[in-house]
């Protein structure tokens, strides 16, 4: 399979490096208007540079890395070449757009994956044997400021990878959002919270920063009988939960208390299942491949990323009209 990266980045070389680790996957060619980050980027992988899509060679799938600004129209390009994407998050740069791109590629055979990498985060894919049905999440996504990705407000930047997991975990509609956000250091958002309310009763309140002293990127979970931790940048996750004592695992579980119930006596346990120590961009990556050759479903799709970006811009207009 031919791989070509357009945008040569942060994300973009990132991406350049781990396709070298595919099976069956040759890089080809790397896309940039910067001829001397091209050229770098594309030597450092054995691969051509092309100043632009039009310009590049055949291929069968493309990594969009672009800046956001420029995502739609790339798409548009690639599409019309018959590639396959896997297009960086978020996958434009407005909902309209987004929309429109849904349009267009469901007149194609091709395959469309957004890239909302904490899907494939250690932390969460060692939940897969749990049941998720929160009722209340709290989610603190925190970053140091850095000058790239300014482009686009925090929300589109950060809180729209929590946006994503929400959606995905709830798999429930957003139907209220109160939020508030100020901006400190750039034109956009630099700091936000949003308090999410879904159709299915779960509540959720959601904090991003770009301004923040620490990083932190956490995910607290509140459900019936159960309370999970998720730190995404440890890759660690924790559950206590209320169990029959019947179910105690000696091995597994560590017995916190005991406490009595109408459904008779139940016990605390503390639950810190193993992570899976993968890199989640790579993983995403065997993803898109695996989706092209057939043999899964896509990852994220088109309209998972589509639908990130219509509550990222309604928490947008809250906070402008504010």
């Amino acid at each position: 399979m031919r791989i070509s990266v357009i945008g040569t980045g942060h994300l973009g070389s990132i991406h350049a490096k781990l396709w070298k680790q595919q099976d069956d996957v040759e890089l080809v060619a790397i896309v940039d208007p910067n001829e001397l980050q091209g050229i770098t980027v594309a030597n450092q992988h054995g691969a051509t540079w092309y100043s632009d899509v039009a310009a590049m060679p055949e291929v069968d799938a493309v990594v969009i890395a672009a800046p956001t600004s420029v995502h739609y129209d790339v798409a548009l390009q690639c599409l019309d070449r018959g590639f396959h994407c896997f297009i960086e998050k978020p996958v434009t740069a407005t909902y309209e757009q987004a929309k429109a791109l849904v349009d267009r590629a469901s007149a194609t055979d091709r395959i469309i994956q957004v890239g909302h990498v904490e899907r494939f985060n250690p932390a969460l894919r060692s939940l897969q044997g749990f049941t998720l049905e929160p009722l209340f999440i709290e989610a603190h996504r925190l970053a140091q400021f850095k000058p790239r990705a300014i482009d686009v407000s925090v929300i589109h930047d950060l809180m729209i990878h929590d946006i994503d997991l929400l959606l995905w975990m709830t798999k429930s509609q957003i139907v209220g959002i109160q939020a508030t956000g100020v901006s400190v250091l750039t034109h956009t958002t630099d700091i936000c919270n949003a308090r999410l309310s879904f159709a299915n009763g779960c509540v959720a309140n959601v904090t991003a920063s770009r301004i923040s002293a620490k990083p932190m990127r956490k995910l607290r979970l509140f459900q019936r009988d159960g309370y999970i931790s998720v730190d995404m940048a440890t890759g660690n996750a924790e559950l206590y939960r209320l169990i029959d004592m019947s179910m105690i695992d000696p091995d597994r579980h560590t017995p916190l208390g005991q406490i009595a119930t109408e459904h008779g006596d139940k016990v605390i346990v503390h639950d810190a299942p193993t992570p899976v120590q993968v890199n989640a961009i790579l993983e995403e990556q065997r993803a898109f491949v695996e989706s092209i050759r057939g043999g899964r479903d896509v990852a994220v799709t088109l309209h998972d990323g589509a639908e990130a970006v219509r509550i990222a811009e309604w928490i947008d207009r809250i906070i402008t009209h504010q």
